[in-house]
């Protein structure tokens, strides 16, 4: 068997084994996911009036087309935290330990971890989108490539933040540190655009909010799906997808190569 079957064949092992854990052990994913759902319905039916007059609005209908990209974006953020911890585990527990004498892909262990990581991020970012659609967010402007391009970058956004994530649960002595250490993805969007638009913020906070990574992210998925200004929020956003996934890949292989003390 070649090297390319024998890494496709284990890795599909491990995707296997982590959608087994996932499956069985859905509470941590479920409250992850209530974080984004809770803001989605606070922001709109208590504050939905306020803000969107506040934006120069006609109604809530305005806001709720202004927060849900947003919202779909801290969505993963939210979901790759539990990766963070599922990673610490395998470490803590000695299961890494174990693979690391089997006669398996060396790198299949982590893709495993990587892969599953982005199917729940995606399939919790189309159960938010679909609380947004029931709530009364609309895209009716976006075309069918839009879409595809909404999609890819969503799926790239969140294959980032997982390498992140892994190594982060990597480099954790428990789940408990891990699931501290991944508050930023969860915080980074609170401070980003994902509630109110950057020029509402304090002059000196704006450039703090406006060249983080998720920001670029929700200006370009704005962009797509509502047809407002991309400009170079594009290519920023991009631009910290491959850096983040080079920096979490790198750091992660590197932890995961790195001979057990």
């Amino acid at each position: 068997m070649s090297t390319l079957s024998l890494a496709v064949r284990d890795s599909a092992t491990m995707l296997r084994r982590n959608l087994l854990h996932a499956r069985r052990y859905p509470s941590l994913t479920l409250n992850l996911l209530l974080t984004p759902i809770m803001l989605l319905l606070l922001f709109v039916y208590i504050f939905g009036d306020v803000m969107s007059a506040g934006m120069g609005g006609g109604d809530r209908s305005d806001y709720i087309a202004y927060l849900v990209p947003g919202l779909l974006l801290m969505t993963i953020g939210s979901t790759v935290v539990g990766t963070a911890v599922s990673v610490s585990n395998d470490m803590t527990e000695g299961v890494i330990a174990r693979f690391r004498t089997m006669a398996i892909h060396r790198g299949s262990v982590l893709t495993g971890h990587v892969v599953g990581s982005v199917l729940q991020s995606i399939a919790s970012v189309v159960l938010v989108g679909a609380v947004g659609v029931a709530i009364g967010f609309r895209s009716t402007d976006a075309t069918a490539l839009e879409w595809l391009a909404a999609l890819g970058l969503l799926t790239f956004f969140a294959l980032a933040l997982t390498w992140i994530a892994v190594g982060m649960g990597m480099v954790s002595p428990n789940a408990e540190a891990a699931s501290n250490n991944a508050l930023p993805l969860i915080f980074l969007p609170l401070i980003s655009s994902t509630f109110v638009p950057i020029n509402a913020m304090p002059g000196w906070f704006q450039p703090i909010a406006e060249y983080q990574p998720f920001t670029p992210a929700i200006e370009t998925l704005r962009g797509l799906l509502l047809g407002t200004e991309i400009g170079h929020n594009g290519w920023l956003a991009l631009a910290w997808c491959v850096g983040l996934s080079a920096l979490g890949y790198r750091w992660s292989m590197t932890q995961f190569n790195r001979d057990p003390q």
